[in-house]
Formats: structure tokens, C-alpha cells, sequence
């Protein structure tokens, strides 16, 4: 059986706080193909990216070899609306190495995601499981962005069951 295709992947996000205006977002990916980081710097309170590093340290892909320095061009994006559309603007095209881009926004969802543990160790733990889900529902209604960024939030759990998710 040695003929069979192997294939494994593994992605990681890290935020730190660097200082009180300070933070760091790290977006690792690795898989049989490709090795790559990204890593933004992000000034607060207005969530201004500063700073950006990245390495492709493996890939199969050739734009994405020397695609590094098309990342430099979000610094001075801020992380908010319309984020995503203004990363694939200046990163990611279709002929372009897509992977840069993806990690550029994982790093900026991390941020994000960052702010809303606060609300998580904060929140109220109903005992029913019914109250529950409606707290966990009603908290991704509000902030959208959470939809589909761990698998409590994912399609297909209970806990986003019905929730309208704009295109």
C-alpha cells in the first residue's frame, strides 16, 4: 500500500499581547505541500496593522515562492468591515499565492476572536442546555464573525442552527 496518496495539514493562530497598545497575531500552515508563516502587528485601540512578516518555506506553488513581499501592502489596514475585501485587494488575486492572503485574514479573525474571550470567562454558564444554546446563538448573531471559527460555531451544530449567515 505504499502507492497511497498521503496527505495531512495543520494550521495554527496565535495572539499575544505585547503591551497595553500593542499586539501580535502569528499564522502558522503547514502541510505535505506547503510550509508558510504570516505574522501581523496591530496597534491599539484602532486595530491599525503596523507591521507584517511572512515565509513560504515550502510550497509546490511558484507565485506563491517570491510572494512574500506583496504582503507589506496592508500595513495601515485596519482590522473591522470590509477587511477581507480590502486583504484580497492587495494580496491575494487569483493568479497570486491565495494562501498569503487566507493567513493574512486568519491572523486578523485571531484578533478579533481575542477581544471576545473576555465575553466568554465573563458570560453566565446557564445550567440548562436549552439556555445555553440560546446564549452562545444569540452572542453569534450579534457578532457574526464568529460563525465557523471553532467547531461550536460551525455548520451543522446545534448551537447555529437557523442563524442567517450574509454572503
Amino acid at each position: 500500500m505504499e502507492s497511497i496518496l498521503k496527505f495531512s495539514r495543520n494550521r495554527c493562530t496565535t495572539v499575544e499581547q505585547l503591551d497595553d497598545q500593542t499586539m501580535r497575531s502569528t499564522c502558522r500552515l503547514q502541510d505535505t505541500l506547503t510550509e508558510a508563516f504570516v505574522e501581523i502587528t496591530v496597534k491599539l485601540p484602532d486595530l491599525e496593522i503596523t507591521r507584517v512578516e511572512g515565509e513560504v518555506r515550502r510550497t509546490y506553488q511558484e507565485e506563491c515562492a517570491n510572494s512574500t513581499e506583496s504582503l507589506r501592502k496592508v500595513v495601515g489596514v485596519r482590522i473591522g468591515p470590509g477587511m477581507l475585501k480590502i486583504i484580497r485587494g492587495l494580496v491575494g488575486t487569483p493568479k497570486d499565492c491565495k494562501h498569503l492572503a487566507f493567513m493574512v485574514e486568519e491572523c486578523c479573525h485571531g484578533i478579533i476572536l481575542s477581544f471576545t474571550k473576555d465575553v466568554l470567562v465573563h458570560s453566565p454558564r446557564p445550567k440548562a442546555e436549552r439556555e445555553s444554546k440560546k446564549f452562545y446563538a444569540n452572542m453569534v448573531k450579534e457578532n457574526i464573525r464568529l460563525y465557523n471559527r471553532c467547531a461550536a460555531f460551525a455548520p451543522g451544530s446545534s448551537i447555529v442552527e437557523g442563524i442567517e449567515v450574509p454572503k
